[in-house]
């Protein structure tokens, strides 16, 4: 164990170090129709009270409730707000006003009876019930959110709720996180585009697509490229590229193997390491690091589980601190019993399953290893199993990182 030490760190400082080198991303304008999916880089501040006036609820009348306490049951319909029109005034407080569904609640009264509680005749109402609530069916001004208020704070990922709260304050554009320029590299010369038919001895590249489609559900585009094993080629390439993007991915080539040049090229790229090879489960060849100039490198190894393990362990957790994102751990029950004799941090492939009684329970599913990644669409998310420990038990909750969304 004392010579693993000295080369792998633990899971818990790999995390810390991605936070130390967290990224810096600068902004920019967007239109809010081309905001779905952006990090929001500004609060979004109500302009005025929500509603901005009482507001009515329901078609019907609206009269002064203390008529109806008196006894009265018949009024005369005086006028008709609608919904869009400027607020009117209650002339003859017997009388009462027909108000429609989002108008302005009239002056001089208080309470709203809908139309189903009614019967209209000769343009008088007459109110079929014995009993009302003061001031019901009025939604009153300021209740839900107060002008000045902080509706949406910066940071958050934009969906359809929040575009339509910004569109409700009036923000025809947002200024958002402005993502890095993303470039995914496949290595090897086993490996073919994917539109071939490999060889006995070559695959074809997948691992890169279900990279760049992580990415892309995460709000972020990137552009794909292929390195054969060839270290000068290497060096090439990404000293090019190094002035191009700001983020770069690699799968394959920081192993131990003898044509595993990247780690080399990379230093010789003036590329410092950070870390490389963490004490877990798959994905122990991890390696990251960056340049003076702030560009960040995540060689990822070549095994498709290993590196779809470290795209949501650690590219997912740098990601959210580089954006001020504040991550919620997800806690799930463990269904089965598992063995892990490894002194290492292991990321199981599981199920997730709600059940009735509110609970969400994971089933492991062990695959062949990390070269299985047809496990991967049987499964939900990974399991967080802790290292120094060998037994799992069932009933036994631990963290869960879904990477896929089944509600």
């Amino acid at each position: 164990m004392q010579e693993m030490e000295n080369l792998f760190i633990p899971y818990e400082k790999a995390l810390s170090i991605l936070e130390e080198h967290k990224g810096n991303f600068s902004t920019e304008n967007k239109n809010l129709e081309d905001c779905i999916g952006a990090y929001l880089a500004e609060d979004l501040i109500a302009d005025r009270d929500f509603p901005p006036f009482d507001r009515v609820t329901m078609d019907g009348i609206a009269i002064a409730y203390e008529t109806f306490e008196k006894g009265q049951r018949k009024f005369t319909i005086e006028a008709t707000a609608a919904a869009g029109t400027p607020q009117q005034s209650l002339q003859n407080s017997l009388n009462c006003i027909e108000v429609m569904t989002g108008a302005i609640m009239p002056n001089g009264v208080n309470t709203v009876i809908r139309y189903e509680d009614l019967t209209i005749e000769d343009n008088q109402a007459t109110i079929n019930l014995d009993i009302l609530n003061h001031k019901q069916n009025v939604h009153f001004k300021g209740i839900d959110i107060a002008q000045g208020s902080i509706i949406v704070k910066q940071g958050e990922k934009l969906s359809s709720a929040e575009i339509n709260i910004a569109a409700a304050v009036g923000k025809a554009s947002l200024l958002v996180k402005k993502m890095p320029k993303v470039v995914i590299f496949s290595t090897g010369d086993e490996l073919v585009p994917v539109y071939e038919t490999p060889k006995l001895h070559q695959i074809r590249r997948s691992n890169i697509y279900g990279i760049q489609a992580t990415l892309k559900e995460w709000g972020i585009l990137s552009e794909l490229q292929h390195l054969a094993d060839d270290k000068e080629e290497m060096l090439r390439t990404i000293s090019r590229l190094l002035k191009e993007y700001d983020l770069f991915i690699f799968t394959g080539g920081v192993s131990k193997g003898k044509f595993d040049y990247l780690p080399d090229v990379l230093g010789e790229l003036q590329v410092k390491k950070h870390f490389h090879k963490i004490q877990q489960r798959p994905g122990k060849p991890f390696w990251f690091g960056s340049n003076t100039n702030g560009k960040k490198i995540f060689a990822l190894p070549g095994n498709p589980v290993s590196s779809f393990v470290c795209v949501y362990m650690y590219l997912q957790f740098w990601l959210h601190k580089s954006l001020g994102i504040v991550s919620e751990t997800l806690y799930v029950q463990l269904k089965n019993d598992v063995e892990f004799k490894p002194d290492l941090v292991y990321f199981l492939e599981a199920t997730l399953e709600s059940k009735p009684d509110g609970k969400l329970v994971a089933e492991a599913i062990k695959g062949n290893g990390s070269g299985d990644f047809a496990n991967l669409v049987k499964t939900d998310g990974f399991l967080i199993l802790p290292q120094n420990k060998s037994q799992f038990f069932a009933n036994e909750v631990y963290p869960f990182v879904p990477y896929r969304t089944k509600w």
